[in-house]
């Protein structure tokens, strides 16, 4: 299992990193150059529905086919929560005949529905704990 960590690199910014080498910067709205942790989480999702949906688009469209996945939604700050996150999926569909599309659409979303973990965790909700580790003396 990989390792996850953030470590503060200033007020409200941080750099998260993984064991894997990756890194990424978080900080808040007003901080040049950093992803927000909600925009992280529907970069996420998007990410997640993307490599979900690759396989069967790959198989129809080719190894090389491009596609956004744009994601957006709102926080609710009276609740500090995402009521609604909304994914759109952008590609080139007009090599198909119209009923390949429709049966393609419907395999990318079985697809989504059944291995996006993100997408699943988001939709059922987790149960999240949290500590504070004292690491002086």
């Amino acid at each position: 299992m990989t390792d996850l960590w953030v470590e503060r690199t200033g007020v409200r910014r941080y750099t998260g990193r993984s064991s894997r080498g990756a890194e990424v910067l978080v900080g808040s709205e007003d901080v040049e150059g950093v992803f927000t942790p909600g925009e992280l989480m529907k970069i996420a999702l998007a990410a997640c529905s993307g490599m979900s949906s690759d396989q069967p688009l790959r198989r129809r469209l080719g190894d090389d086919y491009p596609a956004t996945i744009r994601v957006r939604g709102s926080a609710d700050r009276e609740q500090e929560r995402y009521p609604l996150l909304e994914e759109s999926l952008e590609v080139d569909l007009s090599g198909l005949p119209d009923a390949e599309v429709v049966r393609l659409l419907a395999v990318v979303e079985r697809a989504i529905d059944r291995v996006c973990t993100v997408g699943r965790t988001l939709k059922s909700g987790t149960k999240v704990t949290f500590e504070v580790r004292n690491v002086g003396d």
